[in-house]
């Protein structure tokens, strides 16, 4: 399975994928469908390791961040990182999570060469959070404006360590071990197999990615490893039993994370109807194992709010539930009904400006700064803005066009001081010139709206006089054919003729 996505997909496969997941999420209960769950490890953002003092940066040279603990020199012991703590409750929190008031450390035994202790500390058997729900939304329809909500149970959350990275050299016939990753705070989120296709786990997994940006507790980079993504796949028949599953490790892309599940359950689905036998396939560790408590960590405490604090127990060192459900931010979900409710716009648009980090505080500014409608404004930031800036692979933040730059020119277009086609001519020059505002670029080049009554009367009377038959046709009748007229009196002042004057005039030269 993995062997089939590494390389991508060809176009074919991708549209039939695109019909694959419509279908799997639509079966009929007579059809075997698919049943999948996730286990999803989130790097926390946090300067420092979990249990040591070690810093944690990507791409630093190998065995450069490893401290006496991480490499499990004897006499080393763990010291807790209360952030990472803090970044487990509020995740819990904002999955509407119960969080355990206490909760236990465990070592996982298992031996790998990039596993210098031979045990991961985590806390599977009582972990942090518990209980919780993910809410994520699908846009379905012709247009893809429906909007359909959907929810997955999150049996837990636990905090766990990372283990170090193995570099395997073909050529020397060695493996070499990095242990720069051993020892990073991650949150392993277990999801209940509540879904039944690729796109609602690929729907999923973007929701909690940008939950978690949104939190700051991960910053969800995948292609940086930042959040990692097991699939458990089987398929049944509704109101039978599970079926067998399989489990598809570590993927890093919400895209192929969607065809991968779907090829799986094609895969199984195909067996069966074979009249063959699924077989448990999975690379997991075997929890039969077993594991025994970590002597040298005592439980987990949290506490409800200040007034639970223990008598001489600092506040600023407790981890305090409370204080951290006040300062939860804005989450995805909610952000996307304001922007709907509040400024009118369709629900597809929220989508994309929350999609894409800084969207919606661009969109907002601008906004801020101009009199034009927020669904006139809404088709400037998702189609001109982000268009150019996913052209040359920018963020939002490296616009070279401004909130406020922006603005002013919406605000030329609107008080008819530029046409809306001169606008987006405008936009390019901005855009190759940072620091030249919209109105001097228009005074420059000489942009500005063509108001002049009596020029335009001039030009409106050579358009009609050299298209004899187009006039013929509105005369009879056909209105539309105005608009041709129209767009060559533009083409005539090169788009900066004032269009409700110019259908003005060609209306009486017409009629």
């Amino acid at each position: 399975l993995s062997k089939g996505f590494r390389g991508g997909c060809c176009p074919e496969r991708s549209s039939k994928f695109s019909f694959m997941w419509l279908s799997l999420c639509l079966s009929t209960p007579q059809q075997l469908v698919g049943v999948v769950g996730l286990e999803i490890h989130a790097q926390i953002n946090s300067s420092t390791k979990l249990f040591s003092g070690s810093s944690v940066r990507f791409s630093a040279p190998p065995n450069s961040l490893v401290s006496f603990f991480d490499a499990s020199l004897p006499g080393t012991l763990p010291v807790l990182n209360r952030r990472c703590v803090e970044a487990a409750v509020m995740t819990g929190l904002a999955l509407n999570c119960n969080i355990n008031r206490k909760s236990l450390f465990d070592r996982k035994h298992y031996f790998y060469a990039d596993l210098p202790a031979g045990y991961q500390i985590t806390q599977q058997r009582q972990p942090v959070a518990v209980d919780g729900t993910l809410t994520y939304s699908l846009l379905e329809g012709k247009k893809r404006s429906q909007v359909i909500r959907k929810n997955v149970h999150i049996k837990q959350i636990q905090l766990e360590q990372d283990s170090g990275k193995s570099l395997h050299d073909d050529v020397h016939s060695q493996t070499l071990i990095d242990l720069n990753r051993a020892g990073v705070g991650l949150m392993e989120l277990v999801m209940e197999p509540d879904m039944s296709c690729g796109e609602e786990a690929a729907a999923a997994v973007r929701e909690l990615q940008l939950i978690l940006q949104a939190l700051g507790t991960c910053q969800g980079n995948m292609s940086e490893g930042q959040l990692r993504v097991d699939a458990n796949v089987s398929v049944h028949r509704p109101g039978e039993p599970l079926g067998v599953r399989t489990e598809v490790k570590n993927i890093n892309s919400v895209r192929y994370l969607a065809r991968a599940i779907d090829y799986e359950i094609q895969r199984q689905i195909g067996i069966l109807q074979r009249g063959g036998t699924v077989q448990n396939e999975t690379r997991a560790y075997d929890s039969k194992s077993g594991f025994m408590p970590e002597p040298n960590l005592p439980p987990l405490i949290v506490y409800e709010d200040n007034a639970s604090l223990p008598a001489g127990i600092d506040a600023c060192q407790a981890v305090v539930v409370q204080k951290i459900k006040e300062g939860l931010p804005e989450l995805p979900s909610i952000k996307r009904d304001r922007l709907v409710q509040t400024y009118g716009i369709l629900p597809e648009h929220s989508f994309t400006l929350v999609n894409e980090d800084g969207l919606v505080e661009y969109f907002e500014a601008v906004l801020m700064a101009t009199k034009k409608e927020p669904r006139k404004v809404i088709g400037w930031v998702t189609n001109e803005l982000l268009g150019h800036l996913k052209q040359q692979d920018l963020s939002v933040s490296q616009s070279p066009i401004s909130p406020p730059a922006l603005a002013e020119l919406l605000e030329l277009q609107e008080t008819g001081h530029i046409s809306s086609s001169v606008a987006k001519q405008v936009f390019q020059k901005m855009w190759r010139s940072p620091g030249k505002t919209a109105a001097q670029i228009t005074q420059e080049h000489d942009l500005g709206l063509v108001s002049d009554t009596a020029q335009l009367h001039s030009i409106c009377q050579k358009v009609v006089d050299s298209h004899p038959d187009e006039v013929h046709a509105i005369r009879n009748g056909n209105k539309k054919v105005l608009n041709k007229l129209m767009g060559l009196v533009q083409k005539e002042t090169k788009g900066r003729a004032d269009p409700v004057l110019v259908r003005k005039i060609l209306q009486e030269k017409t009629s």
